[in-house]
């Protein structure tokens, strides 16, 4: 009798039964309620010839290039530290002390790496898409980016995941099949398709303990897996807002070539699972979009800033390249004249948990701040937050990096 009056409340209502499924599996994960997002009104087509994919043409533009807002704040590698993500945002008024959306219009700029390295990928994933939803009610963004991580991960290379990573995947993945297994009780919804087909349940050189982990992140985080085509598939891997280039690691003239707004919409394609299984080869090897260290060595002698250069005069208006991926032990810091800015300062307690730190940059004035929560720059008139630092360091000796002394307001 029960079974049949919940299978006449499906017929009736069944996509509602199915965002609520949605929702409780969301809070069983991430703690956050979350309502299931909008669906696409008004479909675009993103690329200058038609796509074939039917998904292509559902969805919305990227914007590779944006005019300067009053203020952006730009962050660093996350690393799955929870913590750290939100000191970031508190340390730039972004967020109050209950994690809500304070920071107006600003816009942030996170330059990817939130996976790997710690145990709370997938609720930094949610705490972002929940920042960016009550962003945009107060007319805010927050724009994040793939990193050499998120690469890897969509790739199935797990060279970096923790063992609490990966029982944060397997925990997802046990409320993420109860959730199909309640959606498969509707009568009026479509049969959920498995996300664990056609991944092997047994993974060489791996501890057995861990074969239920590893088979729910492959299915979470592979090509137009659950997590990925949802979280990562709208990252931008290029950015360009203002006199200012966003990347995670560097960008080379073949890139310019090869077209920015193109890229974006292959590696937004590759994640969703449209062009095959592995990621397009612009983004390895050392002129790799999210693998180049070559504007962010720690020694000033071995950024090739003549390269650095010639890319920034191939952009109309660009400045500035800013980028993360490589820890500065210094803190955020500048070379070449300031036209590479490094903010990986390594704030995740799996890297070398660095003190928080976050550039903004005054659209308005067009001057370059850093955000720190340093006490070596901190006086009796500091906020809990941190204290603004005008200017930015250099390293100038060739051989060593070096901390100058930065203007404390």
């Amino acid at each position: 009798m029960e079974e049949a009056s919940l299978s006449s409340l499906c017929t009736d209502v069944p996509n509602l039964l199915s965002s609520f499924i949605d929702t409780f599996v969301d809070f069983s994960v991430s703690g956050l309620f979350l309502l299931p997002p909008a669906p696409i009104e008004n479909p675009t087509i993103t690329s200058a010839s038609e796509p074939s994919s039917p998904l292509s043409r559902s969805l919305p533009a990227l914007q590779t290039r944006l005019p300067s807002p009053d203020r952006l704040i730009a962050i660093g590698d996350l690393h799955g530290d929870l913590e750290k993500c939100k000191q970031a945002f508190q340390l730039a008024r972004l967020i109050d002390e209950s994690d809500h959306w304070i920071g107006g219009s600003a816009t942030v700029v996170q330059l990817g790496d939130v996976l790997d390295k710690g145990g709370e990928e997938l609720k930094i994933l949610y705490f972002l898409e929940k920042l960016k939803r009550e962003a945009a009610r107060s007319g805010g963004t927050i724009i994040t980016m793939n990193g050499n991580h998120e690469i890897m991960n969509v790739d199935g290379i797990f060279w970096s995941v923790t063992r609490p990573g990966l029982d944060e995947f397997k925990v997802w993945g046990d409320w993420f099949c109860l959730g199909n297994k309640m959606k498969s009780l509707c009568r009026g919804l479509e049969k959920p398709k498995d996300p664990f087909e056609g991944i092997p349940s047994v993974f060489r050189g791996v501890k057995e303990e861990f074969f239920d982990s590893f088979k729910a992140r492959i299915a979470a985080l592979r090509p137009n897996g659950p997590i990925s085509s949802r979280f990562l598939s709208q990252n931008m891997t290029l950015l360009i807002i203002g006199e200012s280039i966003f990347v995670h690691a560097a960008l080379f003239p073949q890139h310019v070539t090869h077209g920015l707004e193109r890229i974006n919409e292959e590696m937004r394609d590759w994640i969703n699972g449209l062009s095959g299984r592995r990621s397009p080869t612009y983004c390895h090897g050392t002129d790799g979009l999210v693998w180049s260290r070559k504007f962010s060595d720690q020694l000033a002698k071995n950024c090739d800033c003549s390269t650095l250069e010639h890319v920034l005069s191939t952009i109309p208006g660009a400045k500035r390249m800013i980028m993360g991926h490589t820890i500065q032990d210094a803190g955020i810091n500048g070379v070449c004249d300031n036209r590479a800015i490094r903010i990986d300062v390594g704030m995740s307690k799996g890297c070398i948990n660095g003190l928080p730190e976050v550039l903004e940059i005054d659209g308005k004035r067009s001057r370059l701040r850093i955000l720190t929560s340093n006490p070596l720059y901190q006086n009796n008139n500091s906020s809990r937050l941190g204290l603004e630092k005008e200017g930015l360091r250099f390293l100038l000796p060739e051989n060593r990096s070096k901390q100058l002394e930065v203007k404390a307001e």
